[in-house]
């Protein structure tokens, strides 16, 4: 369901351990909770939503707030989950700070940072993507150190005596080129009809 919102929230989202940083700045409704700003995130940084997920604020107090598929073992731990904590109750004021860790696999860590509260601007569909810089790495690819692999590979610079894997490497990166980035293109998916399909594939 579509909540009502009068504000918006702008967020700059840095990749952690990526250089130069892979970045993009979108704007979201302010009643967003915090799956939806995943979605939104996912959407725009150009991931696949294919892993686990968490978001951990920032400041004196720590909290945790957890993917709604994660493993009953860990509950207990757990403070909040993302699609039942509204941004607002932990995200107040402008400067506010979470991480966002995607795929706890290869640990991508992502900086969010609230840049501005804003009014709601007529004739704008929310959310938008207004900013960025570099395409997303690529899935599966083993966090930053294999995304500087990656990088390697892209711009010519991996070892000759590693021929064998860089043509491995080259063919599964495929036409993924690291400089590419449109904000424009970024098509940001429904949140609850990417929840209802999530369930019914996690039912399969």
């Amino acid at each position: 369901m579509r909540r009502p919102f009068e504000t918006v929230f702008q967020f700059k989202i840095t990749l952690l351990g990526t250089e130069p940083p892979v970045w993009r700045r979108i704007q979201v409704p302010g009643s967003y909770t915090f799956y939806d700003l995943h979605v939104a995130l996912q959407n725009a940084m150009g991931w696949t939503d294919s892993h686990l997920h968490a978001f951990e604020t920032a400041g004196a107090r720590r909290v945790r707030i957890e993917s709604p598929y994660a493993a009953e073992d860990i509950y207990e731990e757990i403070n909040d989950f993302t699609t039942e904590a509204a941004l607002a109750k932990y995200l107040q004021r402008e400067g506010d700070a979470a991480v966002y860790e995607y795929d706890f696999g290869d640990g991508w860590r992502h900086e969010v940072t609230l840049e501005k509260i804003l009014p709601k601007a007529p004739g704008i569909t929310y959310p938008v993507c207004l900013d960025g810089r570099l395409a997303c790495p690529p899935e599966d690819c083993g966090g930053p150190g294999g995304y500087a692999d990656c990088l390697k590979l892209a711009a010519g610079k991996r070892p000759n005596e590693e021929e064998e894997e860089n043509r491995r490497l080259k063919t599964w990166l495929g036409d993924w080129r690291p400089e590419e980035f449109d904000p424009g293109a970024v098509v940001f998916e429904d949140p609850r009809t990417r929840f209802l399909e999530t369930m019914e594939d996690a039912e399969l």
